[in-house]
């Protein structure tokens, strides 16, 4: 379906990148038309692929007047044509404007969804916009037809995996590989039973975590040994779920991350989560221990602390920290970590369901000075519910500060109106953490102060 032709001024940016205009209407804004590939300021034409009652949705078909933040992708796969790779949206937007929009999308969430103003806008957090991800997954398809192996991101909007021979946003030598590892697949006697490829980049060495749903022939495994003697990389393989994931071959690098500021360093396993962007998770643990400002003294819980990011970080002051999440396995490799990094005595962890927290199961833990909360998109309802509960029956020691880091603006915002219309607290600083460079993936931090 096509149509709508007549020029439209954009006015902003939707979550998924994409310009928001609307239609003329003599009474007033007409109906919204969300337009691919337009960027705020510009007047444009739109292709019109779905139409319903209140808004419409197409890809811009022409541009009489053309943002100065519009820039040149810096990758080939990146486009609106068909086939384009997926994994990016906003490339032909300048990345200071991608902060910018992504801060306003912080705000305007906060604002229209739980009507939270913050008191100050924290200056966004900001890194290198070019091989920054450390952490892929990346899918494969051998292509019957055509004799060829794809290895990927997916199209954009789409289930087929996108033709790429490079990826600028993945660390330059692994760019490099996509090539060469479509001809290892292609040569491997079960090409077609391999459909994923995970990339995990640590300090000293690059683990690929090979998906396989037949065992690997004696023949492919050499295939993998000859391949990551050529480049450098590291083979664990994954036979059903992360729980299978192995090394190819004991021995070799171990693979890990650091926090320098904190003379700390991190094992992990590739299919552990870790943040995707070393040099923006160095600057957010930083940042958010200086606005935590634990003092020696103080007892600090760490809310869903998976390895222990946080922390490891905090027990370097605070008297103690208590780091919660929702797996044994994660709390104790997060202990390991601990006992690593000599911070054993200070540290304890629990394994608790952090999305079926209450206020008596939150009483229970006793009083804690300091509260960091990072948890996954779903965010942090029922502590934040469990909280406002307590601060009804008022005699309820409560943390004086919550630095709460998020990667869904919406659950934040849900969150936050919870915290500061039921349970006694200002929201004193909020801004953006720009952890995915060229996509609409809008990370955060937001503080709490006591009211």
């Amino acid at each position: 379906m096509s149509g709508g032709l007549d020029w439209l001024e954009v006015e902003s940016l939707d979550l998924e990148g994409q310009g928001v205009a609307h239609r003329p209407d003599a009474e007033g804004p007409g109906k919204v038309v969300f337009i691919e590939g337009a960027l705020p300021g510009e007047r444009v034409r739109a292709n019109i692929s779905r139409k319903k009652n209140n808004w419409e949705q197409g890809q811009v078909s022409e541009i009489a007047r053309e943002s100065a933040q519009r820039v040149r992708p810096g990758c080939p796969h990146f486009g609106l044509h068909a086939g384009a790779c997926g994994g990016c949206k906003m490339q032909h937007l300048h990345p200071a404007a991608q902060v910018a929009a992504k801060q306003r999308v912080l705000e305007d969430n906060l604002w229209h969804l739980a009507k939270v103003k913050t008191e100050r806008v924290l200056r966004p957090i900001e890194g290198p916009a070019w091989g920054y991800r450390d952490r892929a997954r990346l899918s494969v398809r051998y292509v019957h037809k055509k004799g060829v192996v794809l290895v990927g991101f997916h199209e954009r909007k789409s289930r087929y995996v996108a033709d790429m021979q490079v990826c600028p946003v993945l660390p330059a030598p692994v760019s490099a590989m996509l090539m060469p590892l479509r001809d290892l697949i292609a040569s491997m006697d079960q090409r077609d039973r391999l459909p994923q490829i995970e990339l995990a980049a640590g300090q000293a060495v690059t683990a690929l975590v090979l998906r396989h749903l037949e065992p690997l022939t004696a023949a492919d495994q050499q295939r993998l040994r000859d391949f990551g003697a050529v480049h450098g990389v590291q083979w664990w393989l994954q036979p059903k779920g992360p729980e299978t994931v192995h090394l190819l071959d004991e021995g070799g690098a171990e693979l890990a991350y650091a926090l320098p500021e904190f003379g700390i360093t991190m094992p992990f396993r590739p299919t552990d989560f870790t943040q995707v962007n070393p040099h923006i998770n160095q600057v957010l643990v930083g940042r958010a221990l200086r606005l935590l400002a634990a003092e020696p003294g103080d007892r600090v819980i760490d809310w869903f602390c998976g390895l222990g990011n946080f922390s490891l970080p905090l027990a370097r002051t605070a008297h103690e920290v208590l780091g919660i999440e929702g797996s044994e396995t994660l709390v104790a490799r997060a202990r390991a970590n601990a006992s690593r990094n000599g911070l054993a005595e200070r540290t304890r962890f629990e394994a608790r369901n952090l999305f079926e927290i209450d206020a008596s199961g939150l009483r229970a833990l006793g009083p804690a000075q300091r509260w960091l909360i990072d948890p996954p998109r779903e965010g942090a309802f029922a502590l934040a519910k469990a909280v406002a509960d307590l601060h009804a029956a008022g005699d309820w020691r409560a943390p004086q500060r919550i630095v709460y880091v998020s990667c869904n603006p919406a659950t934040l915002a849900r969150d936050a109106g919870l915290l500061v219309h039921q349970g006694g607290y200002r929201c004193t600083a909020a801004g953006v953490v720009n952890m995915f460079p060229h996509t609409a993936h809008v990370e955060s931090m937001a503080v709490f102060e006591r009211a």
